[in-house]
């Protein structure tokens, strides 16, 4: 249970134990107490599939909840190193949250999750964001389209209407590799059974392999005028947009990407050049080289700090893109939407920063 710790109290405290917030003591006793940081607890676990871990997590007393649709940051540690990704809960909003992830080829926290995820692991969040949401006033017909891990946010608002008995059309078109790699193969067919709503799965593996084509919605009576919520990899994205606008579709056409970035090429020896973007703040300097803590106190910013030696991991900030070099290890990263620490770190050319 977190400690709820008076503000004028909990902001004394915090001053006191400067330069490190009063979160980082607090975790030593109990990772779940916590003064200002949201974190969440796994309570249970399942692998639906061979690539897929499904975790529920029990927010800290700081969590505001999510509009179908949006997705959290999830940060955790692998090897000393905290790392940030994004991932969209599936469940109807309430006191709990609903991840299901897949692990990708190379993909170094998915697959952490996928094998190591376990009950009473403490995970980092931020609050729900994204405009990809189910909207207040709701369709009268909401057909759902999703491939692959885009599932989740679409099944989000699938369960939200049934939730609330939406008495209008659910549709729910959901394309796979095959049968095996449907992770909510027994929701969608208890969504059906209970929320009528009318499920229809696609599998695009094999020599016959069944890709998002007009036909798939062309029995859909009132198609003309049904709201289409589409979430998956750029192919079909791009498919389900063109039979939209080709169609002359009345309905408003929602869209939400769901794929892996692709790595930057970049050369860790060419010359310091770029600009080292404070998305946060509204800032930019030009990039002269040094850490990126050292770069944002140049240009007025404060951001969280102690050690400034890569041992404390209070001064972490999501790195939205570019590629940054470790100043102890000479290692370069090019992942986006990913936690990095800003005292040993500093920029190769661009980057965009949540400072």
């Amino acid at each position: 249970m977190s400690i709820r710790i008076p503000a004028l109290v909990g902001t004394i405290i915090e001053s006191a134990l400067s330069p490190h917030p009063v979160d980082r003591y607090l975790e030593l006793v109990d990772p779940m107490t916590t003064w200002r940081d949201l974190r969440g607890q796994v309570v249970a676990v399942d692998r639906p599939t061979s690539r897929t871990v499904r975790l529920t997590l029990r927010p800290t007393r700081q969590w505001k909840g999510h509009t179908p649709g949006q997705y959290v940051q999830l940060s955790t540690v692998i090897d000393g190193v905290r790392h940030t990704r994004c991932f969209s809960p599936a469940n109807a909003p309430g006191n709990d949250i609903e991840l299901t992830v897949t692990a990708h080829d190379g993909g170094l926290v998915s697959t952490h999750l996928r094998e190591h995820a376990h009950v009473g692991m403490v995970v980092g969040l931020e609050q729900a964001a994204g405009d990809f949401v189910l909207p207040d006033d709701r369709p009268r017909t909401a057909v759902f389209i999703s491939g692959g891990s885009g599932i989740t946010p679409v099944l989000s608002m699938a369960r939200t209407l049934v939730a609330e008995g939406h008495r209008g059309r659910i549709v729910f078109v959901h394309y796979a590799r095959t049968p095996d790699d449907v992770a909510y193969r027994s929701e969608l067919a208890e969504l059906a059974r209970a929320g009528n709503v009318d499920v229809r799965l696609h599998y695009t593996r094999g020599p016959s392999g069944d890709h998002f084509t007009a036909d798939h919605l062309a029995d859909v009576a009132d198609i003309d005028d049904a709201d289409l919520f589409v979430c998956g990899p750029a192919a079909l994205m791009d498919a389900v947009a063109n039979h939209h606008g080709s169609r002359g579709l009345r309905g408003r056409l929602h869209q939400e990407a769901f794929t892996l970035a692709a790595p930057l090429g970049v050369d860790p020896d060419a010359p310091v050049d770029g600009a080292l973007t404070f998305l946060r703040s509204g800032r930019s300097a030009t990039n002269d080289g040094r850490t990126i803590l050292d770069q944002a106190e140049s240009a007025g910013l404060t951001p969280e700090s102690g050690c400034r030696m890569g041992i404390c991991f209070s001064c972490t900030a999501i790195k939205r893109s570019g590629c940054t070099r470790n100043v102890l290890t000479g290692e370069t990263d090019t992942e986006t939407d990913t936690q990095i620490q800003l005292c040993i770190n500093a920029p190769v050319g661009d980057v965009e920063i949540e400072v």
